[in-house]
């Protein structure tokens, strides 16, 4: 990240800034947002190609505020789906006040993000960002849709993800060629490597879930399997584990997950080499992106777009 250290401070200053309100009380519910500050995946990629790109840095700063903004309002919203109590080890926004706030503040928080991309004036960048939106919509009602169904396959599975997650990450990273006016096959090649991080970076939060701990996730571990939510390591497990083993899972999966449950189909999908398979698809689709980056010359940004890959690659492990 050292190329964008001081792009990455003064992002934060301009975050704080963006959550300004006039209202006493969206003022102190967007504090309590500040206080659980993520990892800057998202803007880092745009400061990223911005800056391998030669791309306009105020531009590329408004659209750094803009996907951080989206990103927050899709995990306010995500919150009420999920009835989270914490995220990054603190209280959400719904627990602490309620669920009818939280909506409203994503809300707030997208209007807030285009009021961003339309300063940047750009049809390109209004565009991608617009689309990416639509996607990360999408994918989350995909999701609720396919809550409790463990006939999930892995086709429906990589779609669901690629738009709910992977979908923002492309656009991070498209963002530094639209704004620097690249040509659509430029514009293709760091738009799939952002897509194909992200689908890594959600695969290895679905090994967080089952081998991770609450002080490396900041949250319940386990709460994917107890919320009934389909991940990779358990499609293997269910289709690869044998029958014997699929059936005591379904069963302990439909009997609400209590009484050491999640810890004994936790262990059950290690075992069925369930994790193992979802690491090697990581390390897979990371390895595809780190390719998607070969004809860029060499430069400070582009080892720091392999290194925040290989971080969201690898981060279980």
């Amino acid at each position: 990240m050292r190329p964008i250290g001081p792009q990455l401070e003064d992002f934060e200053k301009q975050f704080k800034i963006c959550l300004s309100a006039r209202s006493p009380f969206v003022y102190q519910v967007t504090e309590h947002i500040l206080t659980r500050r993520g990892k800057r995946l998202r803007p880092a990629f745009v400061f990223l190609s911005s800056g391998q790109m030669a791309a306009d840095p105020q531009k590329a700063m408004l659209a750094a505020l803009a996907v951080e903004l989206i990103h927050t309002a899709t995990l306010l919203h995500d919150d009420v789906i999920d009835v989270s109590s914490t995220r990054r080890g603190q209280a959400t926004v719904n627990s602490k006040w309620n669920n009818l706030v939280s909506v409203l503040m994503g809300d707030y928080l997208f209007s807030k993000a285009f009021r961003l991309l339309v300063q940047a004036d750009s049809v390109g960048l209004l565009e991608a960002f617009s689309q990416a939106t639509e996607r990360v919509s999408i994918g989350q009602l995909v999701e609720i849709q396919h809550i409790n169904n463990f006939d999930i396959g892995e086709g429906d599975y990589f779609s669901l993800i690629a738009d709910k997650t992977a979908s923002l990450f492309a656009v991070s990273c498209e963002a530094g060629a639209i704004l620097a006016e690249c040509g659509e096959q430029e514009r293709e090649k760091i738009r799939e490597f952002g897509e194909k991080v992200g689908i890594a970076f959600q695969i290895s939060d679905d090994l967080l879930d089952i081998v991770g701990t609450e002080a490396v996730t900041g949250k319940t571990v386990g709460n994917d399997l107890r919320e009934g939510k389909i991940t990779l390591p358990l499609i293997y497990t269910l289709n690869n584990g044998g029958s014997p083993r699929k059936n005591e899972i379904l069963s302990l999966l439909k009997n609400g997950v209590e009484n050491g449950a999640v810890e004994k189909v936790a262990r059950m999908v290690q075992e069925s080499g369930g994790v193992e398979y979802a690491r090697k698809k990581a390390l897979q689709y990371g390895q595809e992106a780190f390719e998607l980056l070969s004809h860029l010359p060499a430069t400070e940004f582009k080892n720091s777009l392999e290194e925040v890959a290989r971080f969201a690659a690898l981060r279980e492990q």
